[in-house]
């Protein structure tokens, strides 16, 4: 038996005889070996519970290794729950020190943290949750949705989900890696440096508030980190692109140019696009995005990356915001996760699938839409874009359920993460069935069969993707005469996802 195979073993040994074992009571055998009678001599209730047996077959060593690693990994896995029981799952919350870096409100910032002591991967999210983008709608907002602009409420310990969960069934790359939870109170889209005026009567501090939780990580353990990925979701996505060149630039000006950061974008991607139908601009659900960013940025006192600022004239660094603008003058490497008909995009634009009927030109300009977006991510390295209608997955429970071209996003990340890996080595050949710029190529929202369940929103029943499109009053036979195609095969391609 080679050397490998024994370490494994001893350490096998380790975790069978450690004291998680008398609770749990498994052991290993040669297969054939008789399993132990128990000794009839006093025990404690725990130590009493009968014994499981987990068979090895030391001959696969000599004639299958594969089958051989195959019974240890299974045999490693079974004992996952006893190791689990040791960990902390809940993040727990730390107020910043540096009291002048404030929420909205001038309530303290602050982030959420689970350790895992030993390792040196720390992933670090930014929360999402629109914008406001003046004075009496941010007063609204803070009236409605105190949580995004105030700390004084917070619970002191938070559970994450998806990439955020520490069960390695749900998160199967990252699950054991130190997680940061940072929430989401400062209103800018991450990008505000403005301490509370009594012009706006707010503080816009967002893109302060990362800088400094980064600081006070250093001290619990980032500073002998190997990866850094900063990921987030809709507002928080848009913050990832906006703030990843500038951890990197921090981490590399405090002494820790060893600290690989990254980004991990989750539908923060958003279309500087005409709405379909033009309203006038009172909040950000009503305005434009070109115009709501505009007015953001001049509120919050936004900062854009330096290297996109250059690009556009003075006043004009409001185009920073936009993924596809900003996407280009990034050096640090971002992986790009976006629905190609998001929900917030289409609430933005005016196009709103409530169950009516939808226009013949609503259904062309969602059409379009799909393209434009699709367009913009042909030059981005890493990205997964599913044809859904949803917004937001990465925090999601069933982020492992989607896939585009037969592969799920948590497999995508983890190709990624290997080839940023490999390139660092010099020689390394790239990696063969293990993409990374994943596009749907069907045309119309739902059209991918993993894509989330859609509910019929008066009787709950859940829809398929014809079931959507017919929902919403689609003619298919006019749909497949625009296609070119018999109905039958329209239905069938809706149905598989072609």
């Amino acid at each position: 038996m080679d050397s490998g195979v024994m370490r494994v073993l001893l350490l096998l040994g380790l975790l069978l005889g450690g004291p998680c074992s008398t609770e749990s009571r498994k052991t290993w055998r040669r297969r054939g070996q008789q399993t132990p009678l128990p000794v009839a001599t006093h025990r404690s209730d725990a130590a009493a519970q009968p014994v499981e047996s987990f068979p090895l077959d030391f001959t696969a060593v000599e004639g299958n290794m594969d089958s051989f690693m195959a019974q240890i990994k299974s045999l490693a896995q079974s004992l996952y729950p006893c190791s689990a029981q040791k960990l902390e799952h809940d993040m727990k919350l730390h107020l910043l020190h540096n009291t002048s870096v404030t929420c909205n409100d001038g309530s303290p910032a602050g982030f959420y943290l689970k350790e895992s002591k030993g390792s040196r991967r720390w992933l670090v999210f930014l929360e999402g949750g629109w914008y406001c983008i003046s004075k009496d709608n941010c007063d609204t907002r803070y009236n409605t949705m105190r949580g995004f602009m105030s700390s004084r409420d917070w619970p002191r310990a938070k559970t994450g989900s998806g990439i955020l969960s520490s069960q390695p069934e749900e998160n199967p790359h990252w699950w054991n890696a130190n997680i940061v939870f940072i929430p989401y109170c400062s209103s800018d889209v991450w990008s505000g440096a403005s301490p509370k005026s009594e012009k706006s009567g707010f503080a816009f501090m967002g893109a302060l508030i990362i800088q400094e939780v980064v600081k006070e990580l250093l001290k619990k353990g980032l500073d002998n980190a190997k990866v850094l990925l900063l990921a987030g979701s809709s507002a928080g996505g848009t913050g990832v692109l906006l703030n990843v060149d500038r951890v990197a630039e921090q981490l590399e000006e405090m002494g820790y140019p060893g600290i690989q950061v990254r980004g991990l974008s989750d539908s923060g991607w958003f279309l500087d696009n005409k709405q379909y139908r033009k309203t006038d601009c009172v909040d950000t659900i009503t305005c434009a995005p070109t115009e709501a960013i505009r007015r953001g940025v001049r509120f919050w006192n936004g900062l854009v990356p330096e290297r996109c600022r250059r690009q556009y004239p003075a006043g004009e660094d409001w185009h920073c915001f936009f993924g596809y603008k900003l996407y280009p003058s990034l050096r640090s490497p971002v992986f790009v996760v976006q629905w190609l008909f998001d929900e917030a995009q289409l609430t933005v634009d005016n196009v709103h699938l409530t169950g009516q009927r939808v226009q013949e030109s609503q259904w062309l300009y969602i059409q379009d839409l799909g393209r434009e977006l699709r367009n913009t991510l042909k030059d981005v390295t890493a990205t997964f874009a599913a044809a859904c209608l949803s917004h937001e997955l990465i925090t999601h429970s069933h982020w492992m359920d989607i896939q585009v071209k037969g592969t799920s996003l948590p497999r995508a990340l983890h190709c990624w993460d290997r080839s940023l890996h490999d390139s660092n080595k010099n020689g390394r050949a790239p990696l063969k069935g293990c993409p990374t710029h994943l596009v749907d190529s069907c045309p119309w929202p739902h059209c991918n069969p993993s894509c989330p369940t859609i509910r019929d929103q008066f009787t709950g029943q859940e829809m398929n993707a014809v079931q959507f499109l017919m929902h919403l009053g689609f003619d298919v036979q006019k749909m497949a005469q625009q296609q070119g195609m018999e109905p039958n095969k329209l239905l069938g391609m809706l149905s598989s996802g072609s």
